[in-house]
This record gives structure tokens, sequence and C-alpha cells, in this order.
């Protein structure tokens, strides 16, 4: 394997440090975007009593939103809890924008890598036959057997490249559409706390004799 890789040529190189990159996003993206550390289970509906009984503080909040994503989504909302509905709305929508950021994080660099990768080995194959029939053009074709062995060694830096890109690129999507899936699920929490902070903020009906009371004592 090793004599294969040597054979691609100075194009191996940045094929092979490509992969590494590639390899080392993928494993922290696996372990960032694990479902438990992104939606903890139970966390909307615990953060929905809390909100309903008023037990929140400062400190209450900043362990929320240091704890995961969703946290840190509702946290924003319930930090401007006694403001208009307006207002909190926007609010999780400017979190909700630097969470889905921070989960993308890399995903750039690896749809990068699966564009490039084919290119480079292509480049590699390229910079190999023209090196080959340079050859040719000094000393003749001579043995054929060996000049078929020269450009399969050159389309060793293509075959490096595609095994590089491919499995770059469906992971690149794979982790695309889990982002997408989790901001709408995180869409659907935000949603329904909004939903419970107006309901909160909204002050209790009057009964027909507290406003018929209130109509005598003005009247009087």
């Amino acid at each position: 394997m090793l004599e294969i890789l040597m054979a691609g040529g100075w194009a191996m190189l940045p094929i092979l440090i490509c992969s590494a990159v590639a390899l080392a996003i993928v494993l922290e993206r696996c372990w960032t975007l694990r479902r438990r550390s992104v939606l903890p289970p139970g966390l909307g509906d615990e953060v929905r009593n809390w909100a309903r009984s008023g037990q929140l503080d400062p400190n209450h909040l900043t362990a929320l939103a240091n704890g995961s994503p969703l946290g840190e989504l509702l946290a924003s909302a319930l930090a401007v809890r006694n403001r208009p509905r307006e207002l909190i709305k926007e609010r999780i929508e400017d979190t909700g924008r630097h969470v889905v950021h921070r989960m993308e994080r890399y995903l750039n660099t690896l749809g990068t890598i699966a564009l490039i990768g084919p290119l480079l080995g292509l480049l590699g194959t390229v910079i190999g036959l023209i090196r080959m029939f340079m050859d040719v053009m000094k000393g003749g074709v001579g043995d054929p057997m060996k000049m078929a062995g020269g450009i399969g060694e050159a389309l060793i830096c293509t075959a490096t490249g595609l095994v590089v890109a491919i499995p770059a690129y469906v992971l690149h999507r794979y982790f695309r559409s889990k982002v997408a899936g989790y901001c709408v699920e995180m869409e659907r929490q935000a949603t329904e706390l909004l939903d419970e902070l107006t309901i909160v903020q909204q002050p209790a009906p009057r009964t027909r004799a507290a406003a018929r009371a209130t109509t005598e004592s003005s009247a009087g």
C-alpha cells in the first residue's frame, strides 16, 4: 500500500492531508451532533413547567443555556419572557441563527474536500502522464509494458481522490440533513414555549361579578 501511494507522486500529499482533515471533521461532528447532546429528552416539557411555575433565576438560565443547543434557544426566550410576543420571537430567531451556525461548523470544509478531492487526483494523474510522455520523447517508446505500468501509476491519484471525495460528500449531505432535522424540532419546541409564555403573560379573565362591582364603584 505504501508503494502504491508513493507511486502517485507529490500530488498524493494534499490528497492524504484532505483525507486526514475529513476524518477529523467526521469524528468531531459525530460526537457533537449526537441527538442526546443537541435535543436532551424531556427538556422542552421541563422548561415549559418552569415557565408555568415561575421558578426561574439567572443562574438557572445560565445552566440551561450552557447545557445544549436546545437549552440555549429556550433560555434566550426565557431571558425576555416579560417582553411582548414579537420581541421574544425575534430573540429566538436571532439565537437560532447562531445555534445553527455552530451546528454546521466545519461542514463547509468537509464539502470543499469532497469537491477538490477528484480535482487533486486528476491533477496528479495529468502531471504523471505529462512526465511519462516527456520520458518517451527523450528515450523512445521502449518497453510497452513499462509504459502501461506508468499509466497505471498515474491513475492512482485519480482513484485516491475519488476514494476520499465520495465518503466526504455522502457524510456532508448526511450531516446537513441531520442539522436540518434538528432545526425543525428546535423550532417546534421554541414555538410551544413561546405559546406558554404568551399564556402566562395574559391577565386572568375578570369575572362578571368583579366587572359589575368595578362599574358600580366608578358610577358612585
